[in-house]
């Protein structure tokens, strides 16, 4: 049942050599698609359309390692079943999520050392999410069939390995357990769906509306995500409720925004190949794309996964409970007739979303104002994404008005911005060294920070480098350029979970800086008359006031909201309607940041760490 004899099972992972097919092209295997992109090693590999390896180009290379990083594993109809039924023994709660008691229990019929099963789990689980669902599962099982075979247990390996003809695992004393384990007719039915997606906690979706949320107790709690989501409702919501934090910063989370899928957003001058870039990574182009050397993307679209390729309208898409865009409503009908969503069957959307902008208005364009805020908008979206692209080409180095305001709205998210110049095969090696140099120098103007910004130099498109004008060592440079660029692209979903702690903790802070500013404000409003003058002078003394909440709760003063923002927010309301500080509040909120989250990192790590 658990496959051939080692010696066997070794001779079939080694690679094969393509085989050539009619027109001087190639049949791309896995294995060999591998070898040919070692360097861009990921957790699993597709098999790629057939191409001409004759003379392969940089830009084949950096889209199809990308989408084969992404891909889906690949098992035969038969190993799915056989991992399906082995999948359910081990999720010992059904809850379609495999955490460490479950792991160490099951993955120790295996015989391999502690050491060995860390690893195993470190690349099946290189999302952090603390747990495995069935596709990680799948990985492991694999990675541990070839720690059998003696094989290192390497990311490199599993793509060298052909998957299909791979065996699972030997696991000792599992037919026995099985044999006693025998699930109902029905269950084993709808596991025989490969493709299906585990089910998820049936409470994880009534936490966010039911109104007995706080009874949760922590044992249903399977991941990560699911604990920020219990602390969230039972912890910082009622902090931000009570001061009004959702009117001033951003507004109340919802169970989408933390199931969403990275995101990333590409901001540029018009013509600077933000869609281009876009369809550079996908392969083809997506629904509603236009490209073209005028302003041809008039709104912001959200490129994502879906069942078939559609459009969907900003006001539509704004009040689905599954979309992490509910918040957007805040801008109005203006905004959301020029915000859609493109959806599209992709394996790189499964991981990733993108998000298409406007270019931005140089010039005398600056002069037509927007009908909504296009600066808010790009400031709510860089809360939203992991990753922000500013795309420059080398004959649009200006940094207009509107340009410096959209840089300065993305204040406190410098860890996400990179810096692309693209197009840059259209100068030479001399002219490139020179627009360099003169992006640096106008980037440093705006940025405001010592540290110099990672620029991306390359041509991210479908034509092949200019190799005429730059040269060979500029088409080496670029190649090694689009390769760290895809190495960024390739974390994004590995630093997923990370990045959404990261966010709520800076959330948390914001929310109790706010609260102190707040609560400090109606302390200084009197009982009874002039209240009207006396909120006129704090909101005209806003900085003074900011200052004293500083000294007195001894606060970093990075952390404080913009001044201008929040005195045009405060100006709507009556400062004497706020409520006072409430310790308890503070306190529950500093309780969780210094145990709870802690603790709920240290109880979904690696299983073989503690």
């Amino acid at each position: 049942m658990f496959g051939p004899p080692v010696e066997e099972r070794r001779t079939k992972l080694e690679p094969q050599p393509p085989k050539r097919k009619k027109g001087g092209q190639f049949e791309c295997s896995s294995s060999h698609n591998a070898s040919i992109l070692r360097s861009h090693s990921g957790p699993r590999f597709l098999r790629p359309p057939a191409h001409d390896l004759s003379d392969p180009s940089p830009q084949f290379v950096f889209k199809t390692c990308l989408i084969m990083d992404f891909g889906s594993y690949s098992i035969s109809k038969e190993q799915a079943k056989i991992y399906q039924e082995w999948f359910s023994f081990a999720d010992s709660d059904g809850d379609g999520r495999i955490t460490g008691t479950d792991a160490i229990n099951f993955f120790g019929m295996s015989k391999l050392s502690r050491p060995d099963l860390k690893q195993v789990w470190a690349i099946a689980d290189s999302k952090r999410q603390g747990f495995l669902g069935f596709r990680e599962f799948v990985t492991a099982m694999q990675l541990v069939a070839l720690a059998q075979a003696g094989n290192e247990i390497t990311q490199d390996a599993l793509a060298l390995a052909d998957l299909e003809k791979l065996n699972p695992p030997m696991m000792e004393g599992l037919d026995v357990l099985l044999s006693r384990h025998k699930p109902s007719a029905k269950k084993a039915d709808s596991e025989l769906d490969v493709n299906s997606k585990p089910p998820s906690p049936p409470s994880t979706f009534q936490w966010f509306s039911s109104k007995s949320a706080k009874k949760i107790p922590l044992s249903s709690v399977t991941s990560i995500i699911d604990g920020l989501k219990r602390l969230y409702i039972e912890k910082l919501k009622p902090l931000e409720v009570t001061y009004r934090f959702n009117d001033f910063a951003s507004p109340l989370l919802t169970n989408s925004d933390f199931d969403a899928k990275p995101m990333v957003m590409l901001l540029g001058q018009y013509s600077t190949g933000k869609t281009t870039f876009i369809k550079h990574l996908l392969k083809s182009s997506y629904p509603g794309a236009h490209i073209g050397p005028e302003p041809t993307t008039d709104r912001f679209v959200v490129v994502m996964t879906g069942p078939d390729e559609r459009t969907i309208p900003g006001n539509t898409i704004a009040v689905q409970a599954d979309m992490p865009f509910s918040g957007l409503t805040t801008f109005g009908t203006a905004f959301l007739s020029k915000f859609e969503c493109s959806q599209m069957p992709h394996p790189l959307l499964e991981h990733i979303t993108f998000v298409d902008t406007p270019g931005v208005l140089s010039g005398e364009k600056q002069r037509t104002q927007r009908s909504y805020d296009f600066t808010g908008v790009t400031s709510w979206f860089a809360a939203k994404s992991d990753l922000i692209l500013l795309l420059f080409d080398p004959h649009k180095l200006d940094i207009s008005d509107e340009f410096k305001r959209v840089i300065g709205s993305l204040r406190g998210h410098d860890d996400k911005i990179r810096v692309v110049l693209n197009k840059a095969d259209q100068v030479d090696t001399q002219q490139l060294m020179r627009v360099y140099g003169a992006l640096m120098w106008s980037l440093g103007k705006v940025l405001n920070t010592p540290e110099v910004m990672r620029v991306y130099i390359g041509s991210f498109n479908d034509k092949p480098v200019n190799e005429a004008a730059v040269g060979p060592l500029g088409k080496e440079l670029f190649e090694r350029e689009q390769d760290d660029l895809l190495s960024d692209l390739k974390d994004i979903p590995k630093k997923a979970c990370d990045r959404r702690i990261n966010e709520f903790v800076k959330r948390a802070r914001s929310a109790k800086i706010h609260s102190y500013i707040i609560s400090h404000l109606k302390n200084q409003m009197p009982a009874m008359i002039g209240k009207a003058k006396t909120q006129q002078r704090l909101i005209d003394n806003l900085e003074d006031e900011f200052a004293k909440v500083q000294r007195e709760y001894h606060l970093p003063a990075g952390d404080f909201p913009n001044v201008e923002h929040f005195r045009e927010v405060l100006s709507g309301y009556s400062i004497d309607k706020f409520e006072k500080l409430k310790l308890k509040m503070i306190q529950t909120v500093d309780d969780m940041l210094g145990y709870d989250i802690p603790e709920l990192l240290r109880n979904f790590r690696n299983p073989y760490e503690r």
